[in-house]
């Protein structure tokens, strides 16, 4: 029942044609295409940054710092208090099984 049936594998049978021969076709190279036309760059308006903004910047980094490291820490808590939990359920079995 666990043993795996490799299926065999069948002989052909009747005429079998051998496969066909591919006639190797010469490549000719492309006529040089001239160089594109060098566009100029474009001038991008450079950002500049108020106080208030720079302020703004800081405050959200750090509200979004604050929040992950709690987000983070209460996972890690929620996982030692699962594993105590687990840990008592098993002392608790195992003494119970050791009486009988």
């Amino acid at each position: 029942m666990f043993r795996p049936n490799v299926p065999t594998m069948p002989q052909p049978t009747g005429l079998v044609t051998p496969p066909a021969v591919v006639e190797p076709t010469t490549i000719a190279p492309a006529a040089p295409t001239p160089p594109a036309a060098v566009t100029p760059a474009l001038t991008r308006p450079t950002v500049q940054l108020t106080p208030g903004a720079m302020l703004a910047l800081v405050g959200g980094g750090t509200a979004v710092v604050l929040v992950v490291g709690a987000v983070l820490v209460s996972m890690l808590l929620a996982v030692a208090i699962t594993a105590t939990s687990v840990a008592v359920c098993a002392v608790v079995t195992r003494s119970l099984l050791t009486r009988r």
